[in-house]
């Protein structure tokens, strides 16, 4: 595996695309250091460990009640995104342009971006109106007395940190190496674990919170590494045709439907659901319907937060995954599943597949959303630590990362090179056929 990771800096190309994604994601960085103007300086590190804010940055790579310009991170594009995801299986009208290839996507990438604008400005409303005005503290003295012309400034500011953002998410899908607002994220979140270990530096539960967060990580990796890769093959079968003398087709592939298809975004969503009345209750003084939502080990908690992790993990993947429409493009290529019937049967059965996978992967999310709070229970770890041992936060730090070694495996198999993580038994190729 070394010798593989060395050879990555020996082809130029790819030494090119990880230089440039790491400087990227160094002035990414650096923009966490700009303060807003009119606010505090001081307020570029969160004072306070609140819980709302902690959870919203984890799901941005963001900064969420400090005073830097890159505050909202990159959360009004992946907004947008999910958005437009939705509407284009929804949309009749978005899913024509989708089917159009590569011109369709180009369109529906450009009215996301667009998109981002008005979603930012909200945003930015909302961080102005329910942080800044309700903490005076973090305006700056000469500002306190101009609530409008502050108002402006911040949002301004924080919409066009936002925009800058999602630029440098684009740089880095097209210049580097991965999905680059999927790495500004991870880098968002792993960014916060240095400040939270210096808060434990020198007292006497240090070091065993090092080893008992460590172990749960490990642990967790493990499991959700496991999971991540788990899939159900379909087997394909490609008619045969006869042309003269020559047989094509009669090929058989593989529809792999993963365990997990739906990836983190079960999570989010119950997460923001959570999110919404957490805050009207604050705001309303309701104290102990706060607390209620607040109780991440509470029995209310536990219970309605599993009902949604499993309600959008089958809404998420219906949504994304139409059997009807597998069914339909199977039959118009040829191809069928072995011992099923084109057409209605094929549809039921990748439904009724789609069906038993989804509630394997959906108690596997619930399991990694709700068991980190039962551990890290009664332990010294900040809230920025139970965050990265959290189901939202391992599942996109673990996902990115194997996303970034597939893409830069690929890059050495490209070249002839053996790659640096072996895929398959001793003694076989990547096409499957022995050596």
């Amino acid at each position: 595996m070394s010798q593989g990771f060395l050879q990555l800096f020996r082809i130029q190309e790819t030494r090119q695309r990880i230089l440039r994604t790491l400087g990227i994601l160094l002035c990414y960085r650096i923009g966490f250091q700009v303060p807003i103007p009119g606010m505090d300086p001081q307020f570029l590190v969160r004072q306070d460990e609140n819980a709302l804010f902690g959870l919203m940055s984890a799901l941005s790579g963001g900064a969420i009640g400090q005073t830097a310009i890159f505050a909202l991170g990159i959360m009004p594009f992946i907004s947008a995104s999910i958005i437009f995801s939705m509407l284009t299986k929804i949309s009749p009208t978005l899913e024509a342009v989708a089917k159009e290839g590569a011109a369709g996507q180009k369109k529906i990438n450009q009215w996301t971006r667009l998109a981002v604008v008005p979603i930012a400005i909200l945003q930015a409303v909302f961080i102005y109106t329910g942080v800044f005005l309700r903490n005076p503290q973090m305006v700056s003295d000469t500002m306190r007395d101009n609530p409008v012309s502050l108002g402006i400034l911040v949002i301004a500011s924080l919409v066009t940190g936002a925009l800058l953002v999602m630029w440098l998410g684009e740089l880095i899908t097209e210049y580097g190496v991965g999905n680059g607002a999927s790495l500004i994220i991870m880098a968002g979140i792993i960014a916060s674990m240095p400040i939270s270990m210096s808060q434990l530096v020198g007292t006497e539960e240090f070091w065993q919170t090092m080893l008992y967060m460590s172990g749960i990580w490990a642990v967790t990796v493990f499991v959700v590494v496991f999971m991540h890769k788990g899939a159900r093959r379909i087997p394909i079968q490609y008619a045969r045709l006869t042309r003269g003398r020559r047989v094509y087709g009669g090929q058989r592939h593989y529809l792999p439907l993963k365990v997990n298809m739906a990836g983190v975004m079960p999570i989010i969503f119950a997460s923001v659901i959570f999110i919404v009345p957490s805050v009207l209750f604050q705001w309303l003084g309701w104290t102990y319907l706060r607390d209620v939502f607040n109780d991440q080990t509470g029995f209310a908690y536990v219970t309605i937060y599993l009902a949604l992790v499993f309600f959008f993990c089958f809404f998420w993947n219906r949504l994304m995954f139409q059997p009807e429409e597998i069914a339909k493009n199977l039959r118009e290529h040829g191809s069928f599943i072995p011992g099923i019937r084109p057409g209605a049967s094929t549809a039921e059965y990748l439904g009724n597949t789609l069906t038993r996978i989804t509630l394997a992967g959906a108690a596997f999310l619930a399991v990694i959303a709700v068991l980190p709070a039962f551990v890290t229970e009664g332990t010294g770890m900040t809230n920025d630590m139970r965050y990265f041992l959290g189901g939202t936060s391992v599942l996109i730090v673990v996902g990115v990362a194997l996303e970034l070694v597939d893409k830069l495996n690929s890059q050495l198999v490209m070249r002839n090179y053996e790659g640096f993580m072996k895929a398959g038994g001793p003694g076989w190729t990547r096409t499957g056929e022995k050596k």
